[in-house]
């Protein structure tokens, strides 16, 4: 774990200790991910308009492009989510005007299948994002999986390859991601599964996927990281491929990741912002229980350990964002605050953490909402970006020391397994040598005077302060004002810093000897 916890009382003074030298792990660009599901406006009105003057010869919204490439995504999950229990990719393919509409069951509408996999390959090249694409455990064969497989990835004169170069695509477009589908526990799933019936499947699926394309990295579907299913089905997938099925390979799993999902909401402000610490302990339990399948499984320690895949993450009311009616979430300030805490969180376990995705990239629940005339950036948009543009390269070591949270907590089991400071902490030092230290101070009343120890500035420079706040932690964005943004201050490295409260702060600074 890159941070440590100290509780003082309150009027003891907060401290920071900070150890750019002591990296605990690399922090992978994909935890940068993304989501777009054929759900509400996240296509149809999202990144997908063609009869907007606002989008380009694809019907691509080029803001929503702009806005992407301006959080640098690194990979975007697709096409879901619930949705993909009932798609078949080949109703997405070919001549537009010969596609079916379908009735979708998942969000209870109709699929025009307008948009499909040749539009979603050409949107990601545009943006400069890779593609990660999930399979229908549902209604969906191996046969059609594999099918899926080859039109994207093969190169070879086989069917599929060569319905791919018939749509107008020569090269493969190389997947490299696939999920052994989503939610498959959820009695809200069609054809959901038991444990048993999803781990025999998973496994067998992924001996044939591996067979056609042994370059690609599959991901298992995992609960919460806290649960029998998770710990069933590793135990049951998490093998040695004893019989080099893996390209020839025995010292290759067939399964590369485990997939986890939690989204976190409270109405009242710090159960909200202490909620993705829940998601932390989830990350910590579900590497726990990978070691336990591993072990248990006699898999080889030459064989690479499968790490987490949190592939839907965000804070989400469903009761106040009906997935059917399109869960168009009005973020606050609080919401911003835990996501920071999300992605402190994912920094904290970089040495688990492969792949994270916020759920969804636009409208639905979402940083970032399009309107006809334009996008708006909601509150939770602005620690993603800082987090995104600044928190790279290596966790180090770090310690807070300060005053602890001790209220109710969503969910309740977070009081007894979880530090909970109002002074929520990562660290990150980049290639580039700059130190980023990420604060995200919870408190609605007090202001935190903190002394930064640790902190070493190069000869002349000074220390960079991006704070995202507002007025209070009810305030949003999406009324046609931006209350919620990003100040930027310099600081001279003396003293203590003051951290606002209900803010989130990321101070920068070039490491002096």
């Amino acid at each position: 774990m890159a941070a440590t916890f100290t509780r003082i009382e309150e009027g003891e003074t907060p401290s920071i200790s900070i150890h750019p030298s002591h990296k605990v792990a690399k922090i992978e660009d994909n935890i940068y991910g993304g989501f777009t599901e054929h759900m509400g406006r996240c296509i149809y009105g999202g990144i997908y308009d063609p009869r907007n003057p606002l989008s380009d010869e694809n019907g691509f919204r080029k803001d929503v492009i702009e806005a992407f490439k301006e959080i640098n995504v690194p990979v975007v999950r697709y096409p879901g989510g619930n949705f993909v229990a009932t798609y078949h990719w080949l109703d997405g393919v070919g001549p537009k005007e010969s596609r079916p509409s379908r009735p979708e069951l998942a969000w209870i509408g109709t699929e025009t299948n307008e948009f499909g996999t040749d539009e979603f390959m050409k949107w990601c090249e545009v943006v400069g994002t890779e593609p990660y694409l999930c399979l229908n455990f549902g209604t969906g064969t191996l046969d059609e999986a594999l099918g899926w497989l080859e039109y994207c990835n093969s190169d070879r004169n086989t069917y599929y390859a060569n319905l791919r170069r018939k749509n107008g695509r020569e090269k493969p477009y190389n997947v490299k991601y696939w999920a052994l589908g989503n939610e498959c526990y959820g009695p809200w799933q069609v054809a959901q599964l038991t444990k048993e019936d999803y781990a025999k499947k998973a496994y067998q699926w992924a001996k044939a996927l591996k067979l056609l394309d042994p370059s690609i990295t599959l991901i298992l579907c995992g609960e919460n990281g806290l649960s029998s299913w998770d710990h069933y089905v590793l135990k049951e997938c998490v093998k040695w491929d004893v019989h080099g099925l893996s390209a020839g390979n025995t010292t290759k799993s067939l399964i590369d990741m485990h997939s986890i999902h939690i989204y976190t909401a409270d109405r009242e402000h710090l159960a909200n912002a202490t909620a993705p610490r829940a998601a932390e302990r989830a990350i910590q339990v579900a590497s726990a229980l990978i070691d336990l399948a591993r072990i248990e499984n006699k898999v080889p320690p030459t064989v690479p350990k499968q790490r987490i895949c949190f592939d839907e993450w965000n804070v989400w009311d469903p009761a106040r964002a009906l997935g059917e009616q399109g869960a168009e979430e009005r973020y606050t300030l609080s919401d911003a605050l835990a996501v920071s805490v999300f992605l402190n969180g994912f920094i904290r376990q970089a040495r688990d953490v492969a792949m994270a995705n916020i759920a969804q990239g636009v409208n639905v629940i979402a940083p970032l909402m399009t309107t006809a005339e334009g996008v708006v950036k909601q509150t939770t948009w602005w620690p993603l970006l800082l987090f995104s543009r600044y928190m790279r390269g290596h966790a180090v070591a770090v310690n807070v020391r300060g005053p602890e949270y001790t209220g109710r907590t969503n969910p309740a089991w977070i009081r007894a397994s979880v530090d909970t400071p109002f002074l929520d902490c990562s660290a990150a030092v980049g290639e580039d040598g700059f130190v980023n230290l990420a604060v995200a101070n919870l408190s609605e009343e007090r202001d935190y005077e903190v002394a930064l120890e640790g902190l070493k500035v190069a000869a002349g420079q000074a220390v960079a302060a991006f704070t995202v706040s507002g007025d209070n932690v009810a305030v949003t964005n999406v009324d046609g004002e931006q209350r919620v943004g990003i100040r930027e201050s310099e600081w001279d490295g003396n003293g203590k810093f003051v951290f606002g409260r209900h803010s989130f702060t990321l101070l920068r600074w070039k490491g002096g000897a």
